[in-house]
């Protein structure tokens, strides 16, 4: 008797509370699980959009690097002032003196046309096929995308190359660069010596209009770009805030080109 009512207790099975415990404990340990993987998950997600947005403005960085080595050709000590190809493109009065049409000739690329914080136009042979280009970077350039950072490349014409007026640069070509653009300003400008050239923010473009715009953008050696790129859409669940990235770079004008203004270059 003793024997069979052992052998009972022992095939005895687990209690409900017993149960109730063992589920518990195990609900608890499942949703620590849960919770951390999906932290880890929405974390991977957040560092997959700063990836994308550095990697982003490093290729915007690295085209602007090559456009600006290709700016203005060719070298003004290539140039004969008396031949068609300067004629009739500056004024001989002085140094800085300019008389419209600037340099009109579609074959001669003239380096820095205009400069803003947030926008900047130049000209040069960008993929070696011997025709000038004219690029512009610009932040919302086609005015339908108001924090992107947009490019233009066209075939240079004859005619004033401020796309403002007529002639110069037509049918302006513009593609997304990079989205979500906070910076501003996006261009810094630096003499050789260090200087910045300060531009306002209430400031009309630096350009070649003038004999003075043209001067500034002849002593142009340094150009500074900072990119702060802000997706809205994608919090960081480790500061709780729209992900932001930063992205600096500095390219110096190395070309003798005409600079804008024929004689005085940036690289004397």
């Amino acid at each position: 008797m003793k024997t069979r009512n052992l052998a009972c207790r022992l095939q005895h099975g687990f209690s409900l509370i017993e149960m109730m415990l063992v589920v518990a404990i195990m609900g608890v340990i499942s949703a620590g699980i849960l919770s951390q993987m999906n932290e880890a998950q929405q974390r991977g997600y957040s560092e997959q959009v700063k990836l994308d947005n550095f990697q982003e403005a490093r290729d915007f960085v690295d085209q602007f690097f090559r456009d600006i080595n290709q700016i203005g050709y060719p070298s003004s000590r290539l140039v004969d002032p008396a031949s068609l190809l300067w004629v009739p493109a500056l004024s001989t009065t002085s140094p800085y003196g300019w008389t419209s049409p600037y340099i009109n000739d579609n074959r001669l690329a003239i380096g820095l046309v205009s400069i803003n914080r947030n926008a900047i136009q130049f000209e040069g042979d960008m993929i070696g096929n011997g025709v000038v280009q004219s690029v512009i970077y610009q932040v919302n350039g086609s005015g339908s995308c108001g924090l992107c950072l947009q490019r233009s490349q066209v075939d240079k014409v004859a005619g004033n190359p401020l796309p403002t007026t007529s002639g110069g640069v037509q049918g302006l070509n513009w593609g997304t660069e990079v989205n979500d653009v906070l910076s501003d300003p996006i261009f810094t400008y630096f003499k050789a010596d260090g200087t910045q050239i300060v531009i306002a923010p209430s400031s009309p473009p630096i350009d070649i209009s003038t004999s003075a715009g043209a001067q500034s953008l002849a002593s142009i050696k340094t150009i500074k770009i900072s990119l702060t790129i802000r997706n809205n859409s994608v919090i960081d669940r480790k500061t709780n805030q729209a992900i932001e990235t930063n992205f600096e770079g500095e390219v110096s004008i190395n070309n003798c080109s005409m600079a804008t203004t024929g004689q005085a270059t940036s690289c004397q």
